[in-house]
Protein backbone atom coordinates (compact mmCIF):
# COMPACT_ATOMS: atom_id res chain seq x y z
CA UNK A 1 0.00 0.00 0.00
CA UNK A 2 1.13 3.44 -0.84
CA UNK A 3 1.05 6.29 2.12
CA UNK A 4 -0.12 9.20 0.90
CA UNK A 5 -1.27 11.41 3.89
CA UNK A 6 0.28 11.49 7.40
CA UNK A 7 -1.62 13.56 10.34
CA UNK A 8 0.09 14.00 13.95
CA UNK A 9 2.87 14.12 15.62
CA UNK A 10 1.30 12.52 18.92
CA UNK A 11 1.33 9.33 20.52
CA UNK A 12 -1.55 8.38 18.82
CA UNK A 13 -1.42 8.42 14.84
CA UNK A 14 -3.75 8.27 11.80
CA UNK A 15 -2.20 7.22 8.07
CA UNK A 16 -4.05 7.32 5.37
CA UNK A 17 -3.34 4.77 2.21
CA UNK A 18 -4.29 3.57 -0.91
CA UNK A 19 -6.10 -0.10 -0.12
CA UNK A 20 -7.68 -0.58 -4.11
CA UNK A 21 -9.70 0.93 -6.92
CA UNK A 22 -13.43 0.69 -7.49
CA UNK A 23 -13.80 1.91 -11.33
CA UNK A 24 -12.09 4.63 -11.73
CA UNK A 25 -13.06 5.86 -8.06
CA UNK A 26 -9.77 4.74 -5.35
CA UNK A 27 -10.23 3.34 -2.27
CA UNK A 28 -9.02 4.57 0.93
CA UNK A 29 -8.09 3.46 3.82
CA UNK A 30 -6.89 5.25 7.70
CA UNK A 31 -4.60 2.98 9.80
CA UNK A 32 -4.80 4.06 13.62
CA UNK A 33 -1.75 3.55 15.81
CA UNK A 34 -1.01 3.74 19.45
CA UNK A 35 1.88 4.17 21.36
CA UNK A 36 1.66 0.78 22.70
CA UNK A 37 1.72 -0.55 18.91
CA UNK A 38 -1.83 -1.67 18.30
CA UNK A 39 -3.58 -0.06 14.97
CA UNK A 40 -6.63 -0.68 13.36
CA UNK A 41 -6.89 -0.03 9.45
CA UNK A 42 -10.48 0.78 8.30
CA UNK A 43 -11.33 1.20 4.87
CA UNK A 44 -13.77 3.54 2.76
CA UNK A 45 -15.99 0.51 1.24
CA UNK A 46 -18.31 -0.36 4.25
CA UNK A 47 -16.61 1.54 6.48
CA UNK A 48 -15.68 -1.85 7.14
CA UNK A 49 -12.78 -2.33 9.90
CA UNK A 50 -10.33 -4.45 8.01
CA UNK A 51 -7.56 -5.17 11.05
CA UNK A 52 -7.19 -4.99 14.44
CA UNK A 53 -4.38 -5.75 16.28
CA UNK A 54 -3.65 -5.95 19.75
CA UNK A 55 -0.96 -7.84 22.01
CA UNK A 56 -0.85 -10.94 24.16
CA UNK A 57 -0.41 -11.75 27.45
CA UNK A 58 3.65 -11.32 26.55
CA UNK A 59 3.13 -8.36 24.35
CA UNK A 60 3.18 -9.86 21.27
CA UNK A 61 1.06 -8.74 18.30
CA UNK A 62 -1.68 -10.18 16.25
CA UNK A 63 -4.22 -9.10 13.84
CA UNK A 64 -7.85 -10.17 15.52
CA UNK A 65 -10.08 -10.17 13.07
CA UNK A 66 -10.85 -11.41 9.78
CA UNK A 67 -11.25 -9.94 6.71
CA UNK A 68 -10.29 -10.14 2.82
CA UNK A 69 -6.77 -9.06 2.24
CA UNK A 70 -7.87 -6.69 -0.72
CA UNK A 71 -10.81 -5.07 -2.47
CA UNK A 72 -11.31 -7.68 -4.60
CA UNK A 73 -12.68 -10.15 -1.90
CA UNK A 74 -15.05 -7.56 -0.53
CA UNK A 75 -16.29 -7.16 -3.99
CA UNK A 76 -16.07 -10.30 -5.14
CA UNK A 77 -17.32 -13.08 -1.60
CA UNK A 78 -18.65 -10.66 0.22
CA UNK A 79 -18.76 -11.96 3.95
CA UNK A 80 -19.74 -9.08 6.18
CA UNK A 81 -16.50 -8.91 7.75
CA UNK A 82 -15.70 -6.04 9.61
CA UNK A 83 -18.74 -3.68 7.82
CA UNK A 84 -20.81 -1.54 9.08
CA UNK A 85 -24.06 -3.09 8.50
CA UNK A 86 -27.32 -1.29 7.82
CA UNK A 87 -29.83 0.40 7.31
CA UNK A 88 -31.13 -2.23 9.26
CA UNK A 89 -28.46 -4.71 10.80
CA UNK A 90 -29.68 -7.70 11.25
CA UNK A 91 -33.34 -9.43 9.75
CA UNK A 92 -36.76 -8.10 8.90
CA UNK A 93 -39.51 -10.85 8.16
CA UNK A 94 -40.51 -11.17 4.59
CA UNK A 95 -38.44 -7.67 4.05
CA UNK A 96 -41.42 -6.07 5.01
CA UNK A 97 -42.72 -2.99 7.07
CA UNK A 98 -45.33 -0.43 7.45
CA UNK A 99 -44.69 3.18 8.94
CA UNK A 100 -47.69 5.71 9.20
CA UNK A 101 -49.92 4.01 7.35
CA UNK A 102 -47.24 3.05 4.39
CA UNK A 103 -45.89 -0.52 3.54
CA UNK A 104 -42.06 -0.50 2.15
CA UNK A 105 -41.14 -3.24 0.56
CA UNK A 106 -36.99 -4.24 1.20
CA UNK A 107 -34.98 -6.83 -1.00
CA UNK A 108 -35.21 -10.64 0.05
CA UNK A 109 -31.58 -11.46 0.12
CA UNK A 110 -31.87 -14.43 2.84
CA UNK A 111 -34.24 -16.64 2.10
CA UNK A 112 -37.40 -14.82 2.70
CA UNK A 113 -36.23 -11.87 4.77
CA UNK A 114 -34.34 -8.84 4.18
CA UNK A 115 -30.86 -9.21 6.35
CA UNK A 116 -28.60 -6.04 6.56
CA UNK A 117 -29.80 -3.49 4.44
CA UNK A 118 -30.73 -5.58 1.55
CA UNK A 119 -28.67 -6.27 -1.66
CA UNK A 120 -26.54 -2.82 -1.43
CA UNK A 121 -26.60 -2.17 1.90
CA UNK A 122 -24.19 0.38 4.04
CA UNK A 123 -21.52 -2.75 3.37
CA UNK A 124 -21.44 -2.38 -0.26
CA UNK A 125 -20.81 1.12 -0.77
CA UNK A 126 -18.41 3.71 -1.17
CA UNK A 127 -18.04 6.06 2.02
CA UNK A 128 -16.59 9.48 2.00
CA UNK A 129 -13.68 10.14 4.74
CA UNK A 130 -14.48 13.10 5.91
CA UNK A 131 -12.10 13.45 8.86
CA UNK A 132 -8.87 12.15 9.92
CA UNK A 133 -7.43 13.31 13.27
CA UNK A 134 -5.46 12.70 16.68
CA UNK A 135 -3.97 13.80 19.96
CA UNK A 136 -2.13 12.06 22.73
CA UNK A 137 -5.15 10.39 23.97
CA UNK A 138 -6.45 8.90 20.68
CA UNK A 139 -6.59 8.53 16.82
CA UNK A 140 -9.97 8.68 15.01
CA UNK A 141 -11.84 8.52 11.34
CA UNK A 142 -15.16 9.57 11.10
CA UNK A 143 -16.46 8.03 7.82
CA UNK A 144 -19.63 9.57 6.32
CA UNK A 145 -22.23 8.35 4.07
CA UNK A 146 -25.76 9.62 2.22
CA UNK A 147 -28.16 7.09 0.92
CA UNK A 148 -31.05 8.36 -0.79
CA UNK A 149 -34.93 8.40 -0.09
CA UNK A 150 -36.42 5.23 -1.29
CA UNK A 151 -32.63 3.92 -1.28
CA UNK A 152 -33.12 -0.44 -1.22
CA UNK A 153 -36.83 0.16 -0.46
CA UNK A 154 -36.45 2.46 2.98
CA UNK A 155 -37.97 5.89 3.38
CA UNK A 156 -36.32 9.37 3.85
CA UNK A 157 -32.73 10.86 3.07
CA UNK A 158 -30.21 9.12 5.37
CA UNK A 159 -27.06 10.49 6.45
CA UNK A 160 -25.01 8.30 8.53
CA UNK A 161 -21.65 9.14 10.33
CA UNK A 162 -19.33 6.72 11.82
CA UNK A 163 -16.16 7.51 13.92
CA UNK A 164 -13.11 4.91 14.51
CA UNK A 165 -11.42 6.08 16.97
CA UNK A 166 -7.93 3.79 18.77
CA UNK A 167 -7.45 5.02 22.68
CA UNK A 168 -3.64 4.91 23.72
CA UNK A 169 -5.72 2.23 26.37
CA UNK A 170 -6.19 -0.13 23.87
CA UNK A 171 -10.15 0.51 23.33
CA UNK A 172 -11.52 0.70 19.92
CA UNK A 173 -14.44 3.47 19.88
CA UNK A 174 -17.34 3.00 17.00
CA UNK A 175 -19.88 6.24 17.35
CA UNK A 176 -22.93 6.19 14.88
CA UNK A 177 -24.78 9.25 13.79
CA UNK A 178 -27.72 9.34 11.67
CA UNK A 179 -29.93 11.59 10.60
CA UNK A 180 -33.31 11.46 8.53
CA UNK A 181 -35.41 13.64 5.85
CA UNK A 182 -38.47 11.15 6.32
CA UNK A 183 -39.62 9.15 8.70
CA UNK A 184 -38.09 5.77 8.83
CA UNK A 185 -35.90 2.66 10.77
CA UNK A 186 -32.66 2.25 11.49
CA UNK A 187 -30.23 0.19 13.25
CA UNK A 188 -26.46 0.16 12.40
CA UNK A 189 -23.95 -2.29 14.07
CA UNK A 190 -20.56 -3.45 13.40
CA UNK A 191 -19.92 -6.95 12.10
CA UNK A 192 -16.47 -7.93 12.37
CA UNK A 193 -15.28 -11.21 13.17
CA UNK A 194 -13.28 -12.31 15.99
CA UNK A 195 -10.69 -14.82 16.76
CA UNK A 196 -8.53 -13.83 20.46
CA UNK A 197 -5.22 -16.38 19.27
CA UNK A 198 -5.12 -14.14 16.25
CA UNK A 199 -6.91 -14.47 12.89
CA UNK A 200 -4.50 -16.47 11.21
CA UNK A 201 -3.32 -18.90 14.00
CA UNK A 202 -5.51 -21.62 12.88
CA UNK A 203 -7.10 -21.98 16.51
CA UNK A 204 -10.85 -22.23 17.45
CA UNK A 205 -12.94 -19.99 19.16
CA UNK A 206 -14.67 -22.86 21.01
CA UNK A 207 -12.32 -22.72 23.73
CA UNK A 208 -12.73 -18.83 24.20
CA UNK A 209 -13.92 -18.25 27.40
CA UNK A 210 -17.32 -15.96 26.92
CA UNK A 211 -19.57 -13.68 29.43
CA UNK A 212 -22.98 -12.13 28.09
CA UNK A 213 -24.60 -9.39 30.75
CA UNK A 214 -28.38 -11.36 29.73
CA UNK A 215 -30.86 -12.89 31.30
CA UNK A 216 -32.98 -13.51 28.46
CA UNK A 217 -32.37 -13.67 24.34
CA UNK A 218 -34.81 -13.72 21.47
CA UNK A 219 -35.95 -17.07 20.04
CA UNK A 220 -36.45 -17.29 16.81
CA UNK A 221 -38.05 -19.32 13.86
CA UNK A 222 -36.55 -21.58 11.54
CA UNK A 223 -35.97 -18.13 9.23
CA UNK A 224 -34.37 -16.57 11.97
CA UNK A 225 -36.96 -14.01 12.88
CA UNK A 226 -37.49 -13.37 16.21
CA UNK A 227 -40.86 -15.29 17.75
CA UNK A 228 -41.34 -12.31 19.76
CA UNK A 229 -40.90 -13.90 23.39
CA UNK A 230 -38.03 -12.86 25.96
CA UNK A 231 -36.83 -16.27 27.23
CA UNK A 232 -34.95 -16.85 29.74
CA UNK A 233 -31.59 -18.12 29.29
CA UNK A 234 -31.28 -20.09 32.69
CA UNK A 235 -30.93 -23.47 32.34
CA UNK A 236 -30.41 -23.44 28.76
CA UNK A 237 -27.50 -23.67 26.26
CA UNK A 238 -27.51 -19.67 26.47
CA UNK A 239 -26.64 -18.59 29.54
CA UNK A 240 -23.69 -17.27 29.73
CA UNK A 241 -24.16 -15.03 32.40
CA UNK A 242 -21.36 -17.02 34.04
CA UNK A 243 -18.26 -17.57 31.55
CA UNK A 244 -18.11 -20.72 29.79
CA UNK A 245 -16.65 -21.81 26.55
CA UNK A 246 -18.06 -21.28 23.60
CA UNK A 247 -18.04 -24.42 22.19
CA UNK A 248 -19.60 -26.19 26.02
CA UNK A 249 -23.37 -26.48 24.19
CA UNK A 250 -22.81 -25.58 20.63
CA UNK A 251 -22.84 -29.33 19.11
CA UNK A 252 -26.33 -30.02 21.39
CA UNK A 253 -28.78 -31.22 18.71
CA UNK A 254 -31.40 -31.44 21.14
CA UNK A 255 -31.55 -27.73 21.48
CA UNK A 256 -33.74 -26.58 18.88
CA UNK A 257 -32.48 -23.01 18.42
CA UNK A 258 -29.14 -24.06 17.65
CA UNK A 259 -30.60 -26.09 14.93
CA UNK A 260 -32.15 -23.21 13.37
CA UNK A 261 -29.00 -20.94 13.49
CA UNK A 262 -26.34 -23.60 12.85
CA UNK A 263 -25.13 -22.83 16.07
CA UNK A 264 -25.40 -19.14 17.93
CA UNK A 265 -26.90 -16.66 15.94
CA UNK A 266 -29.38 -15.02 18.58
CA UNK A 267 -29.88 -11.56 19.52
CA UNK A 268 -29.01 -11.13 23.48
CA UNK A 269 -31.49 -8.73 25.83
CA UNK A 270 -28.91 -6.92 27.37
CA UNK A 271 -29.80 -6.13 31.15
CA UNK A 272 -28.49 -3.05 31.22
CA UNK A 273 -31.09 -1.93 28.24
CA UNK A 274 -30.86 1.71 26.11
CA UNK A 275 -28.15 3.70 28.09
CA UNK A 276 -26.69 7.02 27.66
CA UNK A 277 -23.26 5.99 28.21
CA UNK A 278 -21.72 2.44 27.29
CA UNK A 279 -22.48 -0.41 29.19
CA UNK A 280 -20.54 -3.91 29.86
CA UNK A 281 -22.76 -6.40 27.69
CA UNK A 282 -20.09 -8.89 27.00
CA UNK A 283 -16.53 -10.60 28.05
CA UNK A 284 -14.49 -12.67 25.87
CA UNK A 285 -11.36 -14.61 26.87
CA UNK A 286 -9.13 -16.89 25.08
CA UNK A 287 -7.06 -18.69 27.52
CA UNK A 288 -4.34 -19.34 25.35
CA UNK A 289 -2.83 -15.83 24.65
CA UNK A 290 -4.10 -13.99 27.48
CA UNK A 291 -6.14 -11.55 25.05
CA UNK A 292 -9.21 -10.39 26.53
CA UNK A 293 -12.17 -8.31 24.68
CA UNK A 294 -14.93 -6.67 26.33
CA UNK A 295 -17.80 -4.73 24.44
CA UNK A 296 -19.31 -1.95 25.84
CA UNK A 297 -22.43 -0.50 24.52
CA UNK A 298 -25.28 2.12 24.66
CA UNK A 299 -27.68 -0.78 22.46
CA UNK A 300 -30.22 -3.05 24.40
CA UNK A 301 -28.91 -6.28 22.68
CA UNK A 302 -25.98 -8.14 21.20
CA UNK A 303 -26.39 -10.75 18.35
CA UNK A 304 -23.81 -13.45 19.26
CA UNK A 305 -23.20 -15.27 16.38
CA UNK A 306 -20.47 -18.08 16.20
CA UNK A 307 -19.39 -17.91 12.45
CA UNK A 308 -21.66 -20.58 11.73
CA UNK A 309 -21.41 -19.95 8.00
CA UNK A 310 -17.82 -19.66 7.64
CA UNK A 311 -18.44 -22.43 4.89
CA UNK A 312 -14.41 -22.89 3.98
CA UNK A 313 -15.14 -21.10 0.64
CA UNK A 314 -13.39 -18.07 1.35
CA UNK A 315 -9.57 -17.58 1.67
CA UNK A 316 -8.64 -14.76 3.93
CA UNK A 317 -5.77 -12.93 4.87
CA UNK A 318 -2.58 -14.93 5.19
CA UNK A 319 -3.79 -17.41 2.93
CA UNK A 320 -6.01 -18.93 5.75
CA UNK A 321 -9.19 -20.67 5.15
CA UNK A 322 -12.15 -19.54 6.89
CA UNK A 323 -14.52 -22.38 8.32
CA UNK A 324 -16.97 -21.82 11.45
CA UNK A 325 -14.79 -22.43 14.26
CA UNK A 326 -12.59 -19.55 12.56
CA UNK A 327 -14.62 -16.48 14.59
CA UNK A 328 -17.36 -15.13 16.36
CA UNK A 329 -19.17 -11.96 16.17
CA UNK A 330 -20.52 -9.51 18.98
CA UNK A 331 -22.68 -7.36 17.05
CA UNK A 332 -24.22 -4.36 19.17
CA UNK A 333 -27.75 -3.32 17.69
CA UNK A 334 -31.33 -3.02 18.40
CA UNK A 335 -33.51 -5.68 18.40
CA UNK A 336 -34.02 -7.49 14.71
CA UNK A 337 -37.47 -7.40 13.42
CA UNK A 338 -38.12 -4.69 15.32
CA UNK A 339 -40.52 -2.64 12.70
CA UNK A 340 -42.75 -5.44 12.57
CA UNK A 341 -43.04 -6.41 16.37
CA UNK A 342 -43.97 -3.28 18.81
CA UNK A 343 -43.44 -4.73 21.96
CA UNK A 344 -39.09 -4.34 20.95
CA UNK A 345 -37.36 -1.23 21.33
CA UNK A 346 -38.39 1.19 18.68
CA UNK A 347 -35.82 1.84 15.95
CA UNK A 348 -37.78 4.78 14.16
CA UNK A 349 -36.04 8.02 13.43
CA UNK A 350 -38.15 11.14 12.17
CA UNK A 351 -36.80 14.14 10.70
CA UNK A 352 -35.29 16.67 13.33
CA UNK A 353 -34.44 13.39 15.60
CA UNK A 354 -30.62 12.25 15.45
CA UNK A 355 -29.77 8.29 15.88
CA UNK A 356 -26.90 7.94 17.87
CA UNK A 357 -25.01 4.50 19.08
CA UNK A 358 -21.38 4.42 20.75
CA UNK A 359 -20.21 1.12 21.24
CA UNK A 360 -15.86 0.39 22.61
CA UNK A 361 -13.98 -2.64 22.10
CA UNK A 362 -11.86 -2.75 24.60
CA UNK A 363 -8.69 -4.98 25.38
CA UNK A 364 -6.51 -6.22 27.94
CA UNK A 365 -4.87 -9.55 28.94
CA UNK A 366 -5.16 -12.03 31.79
CA UNK A 367 -1.57 -13.41 33.42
Amino acid sequence: MVVFVTTTLNAAEAKREIFGELGSETVSAVVLTNSQGASARVIAYGASLQALSMPDRHGVMADVVLSHPDLEGFVSTPQYFGVTAGRYANRIAGGQFSLDGNQYQLPVNNGANSLHGGNMGLDKVLWNISDISSNDDEASVTLSYVSPDGDQGYPGELTTEVTYALTESNELYMRYRATTTKPTVVNLTNHSYFNLAGASSGRSIFNHVLEIDADHFLPTDAGAIPTGELRPVAGTAFDFRSPRTIGESITDGSNEQLLFGRGYDHNYVLNSGVSEEPQLAARVTDPGSGRVLELWTTEPGVQFYSGNFLDSSVVGKDNQIYRQSSALCLEPQHFPDSPNQPDFPSTRLNPGEIYRQTSVFRFSTIP
